[in-house]
């Protein structure tokens, strides 16, 4: 008993709202009393109606009432914690804010325990019991306790919904079959649900087999970075090694062509001294057949002069020209001319080969490609800004101001000489490489002239009328005639069935290899594909024929 009246204590004192003993209390005019703090939450929801409502009765009032503590029931509160009994047996019992309440309980409400599809209505163990004891409830649907059984109620009819209709896809009540769903393909809800539960069953065994392989894959990747990591170190070391040892061979080159001068310098100023020496002899002796003869001069016997004279030897006479030939401070320039010829060959071979290899490594792809885009919200998440190139424009091509457009003009522009620039056909390139996914749309204009979309390797020819310089005619250029629906590559023909509208789309995927042509109207029509292995960064171009054409890059 006197556990009892403290129960009964406990539920007295208790906020209904929070279901905890009342701080500072305060009572309003229905009666019921309640947390200062609780009501006054419970109130500020209600400001914007402007009624204010008892949570228990609910009563109302306007205005919004006053409210002061309740100084007498804070006291027994406070002696009520001083017992300290502050969690009656059976506590666990009543319903808290996030429980299903018994609909049948009075007062405090307590935790359901069970609901009932037919009733349909939420019971405690205690309200519960006839639904185990009366032979008509024992049929009803017990179900776990749930707050929306509300939800299973026809809004028409307020009957349970048990029938399901296929046709409009809801559930509804027998009544509901027979009126408004009339003819409708109708199974029991319960029907339905086993049907329907047996494809969820196959989904969710989908789902964790989704789920293992992906695991599966988690646990590969887990190890994938070390196993990139060590290529990553390996191709570092072996290009360290390649280039270190092209440098020897460089540096070894560079020591042969020094030794190489120093051994000829050597031979040279051999010879120079050979031939010094034979002059500076030569020299003495004409000197001293040079002083015979003054003596000879200066002798006055006739006699003496011509037994003197007669006596010289014959090679006396000699000639005052020089069979020497000096190019000073030019000896070796023609080895300097070949050096240099080397290194321009040299850079031109690393130029190239660069970008050989930096497409080799982008190309370098460890997980499966993401799939192709087929739809062109798709296609548009690899759109490229792309701008034309004036330096490669033909002298008849006019450009915009912001390098996107392109207008075909029967007089030439004031273009200065560039080696980029075509020079016969009408012709242009855009300024930025194309490699990865790109995505680009033209809009073009015929007006009696030609239109063609095309792309192109930066090596492509520019001078002159050959067939090297014109896009799709050589092995370095792809083109898309506009009008003509013909396909061009390396002066092969292709016939294009469907019609090409005035925007086409151009989808590129360089690693691929693969380019792709739309006609863009509603809707994407595929107008041509090439599949193929690009060696170097694409560019797109424009080609016109006819004046007056006119293209633009979107």
């Amino acid at each position: 008993m006197e556990q009892k009246a403290v129960q009964l204590d406990r539920e007295t004192f208790s906020c209904s709202i929070c279901l905890d003993l009342l701080k500072d209390p305060v009572s309003i005019h229905c009666g019921h009393n309640y947390c200062m703090n609780c009501i006054k939450s419970h109130w500020d929801e209600e400001d914007q109606k402007g009624i204010y409502s008892c949570p228990q009765c609910r009563t109302t009032f306007t205005p919004r009432p006053v409210l002061e503590k309740n100084t007498m029931l804070a006291e027994l509160v406070e002696q009520l914690k001083k017992t300290g009994l502050q969690a009656a047996p059976g506590d666990h019992c009543y319903a808290g804010p996030e429980d299903v309440v018994c609909d049948v309980c009075t007062g405090r409400k307590r935790k359901a325990f069970k609901s009932c599809l037919n009733c349909p209505a939420s019971y405690c163990e205690k309200h519960l019991q006839p639904h185990y004891d009366a032979a008509p409830l024992k049929k009803h649907k017990l179900m776990e306790p749930s707050k929306k059984l509300q939800e299973n109620m026809c809004s028409r009819h307020d009957e349970v919904m048990k029938m399901f209709c296929r046709t409009d896809r809801q559930t509804i009540c027998y009544l509901c079959s027979v009126d408004e769903h009339k003819g409708h393909d109708i199974v029991s809800a319960e029907a339905e649900k086993t049907e329907r539960q047996k494809e969820v069953e196959v989904t969710v065994e989908n789902i964790l087999q989704g789920i293992e392989a992906r695991r599966k894959d988690v646990e590969l990747l887990r190890q994938e970075p070390k196993a990139i990591a060590h290529s990553a170190d390996k191709t570092v070391e072996d290009s360290r090694e390649i280039f270190t040892e092209m440098i020897h061979l460089l540096q070894k080159r560079s020591s042969d062509v020094e030794q190489l001068v120093r051994s000829q310098q050597k031979t040279e100023e051999s010879r120079v001294k050979d031939v010094q020496e034979k002059l500076e002899q030569q020299i003495t002796e004409l000197e001293r057949t040079g002083s015979e003869l003054m003596q000879l001069l200066n002798t006055e016997d006739h006699s003496q002069f011509l037994h003197n004279y007669y006596s010289l030897p014959p090679s006396c006479e000699s000639t005052h020209s020089s069979s020497i030939k000096i190019r000073p401070l030019r000896y070796f320039d023609d080895v300097k001319a070949a050096v240099t010829e080397t290194r321009e060959k040299l850079q031109d071979i690393l130029r190239e080969t660069w970008t050989d290899i930096s497409l080799t490594v982008t190309e370098v792809d460890v997980l499966l490609s993401r799939p192709e885009p087929e739809t062109r919200d798709e296609f548009l998440k690899y759109s490229c800004d792309i701008t034309l190139d004036p330096n490669t424009a033909n002298a008849e091509l006019l450009l915009s101001k912001r390098n996107t457009k392109v207008t075909l003009k029967d007089e030439q522009q004031s273009y200065y000489d560039h080696p980029d620039r075509f020079t016969y056909w009408r012709q242009v390139l855009s300024r930025e490489s194309l490699t990865g996914r790109c995505y680009w749309e033209v809009e073009w204009r015929g007006k009696g002239g030609r239109v063609y979309i095309a792309v192109a390797y930066k090596s492509i020819s520019r001078a002159g009328r050959s067939d090297e310089c014109k896009f799709g005619l050589n092995d370095k250029s792809w083109s898309l005639s506009c009008e003509t629906n013909k396909f061009h590559h390396n002066k092969v023909e292709t016939s294009i069935s469907g019609s090409v509208c005035y925007r086409v789309g151009v989808y590129l995927n360089h690693r691929a290899g693969l380019l792709s042509f739309y006609s863009i109207s509603e809707t994407m029509t595929l107008l041509h594909r090439v599949q193929t292995r690009f060696t170097q960064p694409l560019y797109a171009g424009l080609r016109f024929h006819g004046s007056g054409s006119t293209a633009e890059l979107i």
